[in-house]
């Protein structure tokens, strides 16, 4: 477990991740993180969760018109 601390920037409040925390993340600067609540806490993530849902829906009809896509990529 990390123990972060809010912290006042500006008009805003924040953490900041420790250097192993950003580098199990695979994050580096300026890149998204999403934080997904789950189970009654918070999960921190560089995967977008609707992105997931989109290309699960794109798989779902790449198989049901493999035929025709394949035709049509000639």
């Amino acid at each position: 477990m990390v123990q972060l601390k809010v912290r006042k920037f500006g008009n805003s409040l924040g953490v900041v991740l420790p250097k192993e925390v950003i580098q199990r993340l695979n994050a580096g600067d300026g890149e998204p993180l999403f934080l997904i609540e789950s189970d009654g806490g918070y999960q921190l993530t560089p995967y977008d969760p609707e992105f997931e849902k989109h290309m699960a829906r794109a798989e779902d009809i790449i198989s049901r018109y493999r035929n025709a896509l394949h035709t049509l990529a000639k």
